[in-house]
């Protein structure tokens, strides 16, 4: 608790203390960490186009399922596992990993196309929006001031693991979905904060493999981008339903 509170403490000062000039300073950040930084989301661009290209494909060929998942977790774990020498196969297996995440999330995504397609572009800007906020409040903080939040996330994220656990086995409740729904958001959106200072720590401490933390950022855009695509999905359905019992 005091964790939360020295958190949001430390957010109101610095958010007091923020002016024009502060948004452009990044001295704390050397000239090669920045080159990084250009690299990652330069590469997390490229990841996020590829992802959509699976989506796409989805789409035109119903291809999203349990073998892409699978797919998804095979070449991550195949680029973790590739020695940062071999640049040009990580980058392959790091656009690979998108296309085959894409796809996996392509049902999600037809679904919201079919419903309202507003839906799914207002989704993504705000997932947009919401990650290059916290990216840019983590670049801007000082170094490490939010690393500590690490642990806290890892017990959300096991909280978040035994609930499901416990729904699989025990059945669940729309309430316990809703739940796990947004404290899950709250969880990666975290994330993000975390892993921006984390890779920017590392970048200082001289690992530069852009692909890696790429990948990394990913998976947090990922995680936040279907969670707020099924909240929305859920609200719209929820209005539909009180139309429709109004028309009654």
């Amino acid at each position: 608790m005091d964790a939360f509170t020295s958190f949001f403490e430390s957010r109101s000062s610095s958010r007091n203390s923020w002016t024009y000039d502060s948004l452009k300073n990044f001295r704390q950040i050397s000239p090669i960490v920045q080159i990084h930084l250009k690299q990652v989301y330069l590469s997390l661009c490229c990841a996020l186009i590829a992802s959509a290209a699976g989506a796409y494909l989805h789409i035109l060929w119903n291809i999203g399922g349990l073998l892409t998942t699978l797919g998804c977790m095979g070449s991550m774990f195949w680029l973790l596992s590739t020695p940062p020498c071999q640049e040009q196969k990580r980058v392959a297996l790091l656009m690979a990993s998108a296309l085959f995440q894409g796809a996996s999330i392509g049902p999600l995504i037809d679904l919201a196309i079919r419903i309202d397609p507003s839906i799914l572009v207002s989704a993504f800007v705000g997932c947009g929006v919401a990650f290059g906020c916290f990216s840019v409040a983590a670049m801007l903080a000082r170094r490490r001031e939010y690393l500590y939040l690490g642990g806290l996330l890892s017990s959300g994220v096991s909280i978040l693991f035994w609930l499901h656990f416990a729904s699989s086995i025990f059945g669940g409740s729309a309430a316990l979905f809703k739940f796990e729904l947004y404290f899950g958001l709250l969880v990666f959106v975290g994330y993000i904060v975390v892993d921006t200072q984390d890779i920017i720590e590392k970048a200082h401490l001289g690992d530069l493999d852009y692909v890696k933390h790429a990948l990394t950022l990913f998976t947090d855009f990922a995680a936040v981008f279907v969670r707020i695509l099924i909240i929305m999905l859920k609200n719209s359905e929820e209005k539909e339903n009180k139309k429709k019992k109004r028309r009654y």
